[in-house]
């Protein structure tokens, strides 16, 4: 069989079994990629309270940093949208949990004050490109707050890259104000306004501790259509099954109680499906990780 050399282009001879070969090696490389991308991308979320380190009272972060290491490796999340760390703590969860990499700032600027910081797998997950804004009138200055509440808050988010099926999506992080309700309402308005109007278009998980329960209109807000269309919905209302169901998520280091106050939320984009979501209530000893119970929530994003 003759054909053509790659490289200078000379009529050479070959035979017939070698090239077969080839094609098939050619085909087969085509072929395989295309069946990687053809996969849906099936991730596992988590929202952490982490409650802000502190050494005095009872609760110390040096007697809560190895039981957040171990309620983190038990459920070995893929994304982990944390509120509440300071930069320190933050810093030793990295080191604790090397396979994880964060993004994030302090919501004071820089590395001051509690950080929205999103821990994510480098090795599944490659962050395309992220910043942070705050949940004010003037939503692009550090550290500013005008809807009456004490604390500053805001949100972080990442667009990321699958590795693997090379789908995106943008996770999203924030907390929500403890004390002001119109503080909260006016930031579910002002999250989803920023939300919407991203540039690429992508898939969307918001994680966060809303301290809102699911009866509050800050829940109802963040699920409200938009020009007919749904947007958002709460991955615990889509599961197929539910761990820990009625169980709050703020628990003040108590333990479980069956009040069903679910504040911690993971709301998805309708592109997403949940499969099981879980209120963790790992502890060990009497000690437990946080104040609040980590939700966990696996996820399903096919191609569309």
């Amino acid at each position: 069989m003759w054909v053509y050399d790659a490289i200078g282009c000379r009529l050479k001879k070959m035979s017939l079994i070698p090239t077969l070969r080839v094609h098939v090696m050619l085909l087969l490389g085509l072929l395989v990629p295309a069946i990687a991308l053809g996969e849906p991308l099936q991730l596992r979320v988590m929202t952490f309270n982490l409650k802000y380190a502190s050494e005095s009272g009872s609760n110390k972060w040096s007697d809560r940093r190895d039981v957040v290491k171990n309620a983190i490796l038990r459920e070995d999340p893929d994304l982990i949208g944390t509120q509440e760390g300071l930069y320190r703590q933050l810093k030793q969860i990295h080191e604790d949990l090397r396979q994880y990499d964060w993004i994030g700032l302090g919501r004071a600027g820089g590395s001051n004050d509690e950080f929205m910081a999103i821990f994510y797998k480098p090795e599944r997950f490659e962050p395309l490109a992220y910043d942070h804004f705050w949940l004010s009138d003037t939503p692009r200055v550090i550290g500013s707050r005008t809807w009456g509440n004490k604390n500053r808050r805001m949100v972080t988010w990442v667009l990321f890259r699958d590795r693997a099926t090379g789908l995106e999506f943008y996770h999203w992080n924030t907390h929500f104000d403890h004390e002001v309700q119109v503080a909260r309402e006016r930031s579910a308005d002002l999250l989803l306004n920023e939300l919407r109007k991203t540039k690429p278009i992508r898939p969307a998980i918001v994680t966060g501790d809303f301290n809102a329960s699911q009866a509050n209109i800050v829940h109802q807000k963040m699920l409200a259509r938009n020009e007919g269309q749904t947007y958002l919905l709460d991955a615990w209302d889509e599961a197929r099954i539910h761990g820990g169901n009625q169980i709050s998520t703020i628990h003040g280091w108590r333990g479980p109680n069956d009040s069903n106050r679910r504040i911690d939320w993971v709301l998805i984009s309708l592109e997403f499906t949940c499969k099981r979501a879980t209120v963790v209530t790992y502890e060990e000893n009497g000690q437990y990780p946080s104040d609040h119970f980590p939700v966990v929530c696996d996820l399903e994003l096919r191609r569309p």
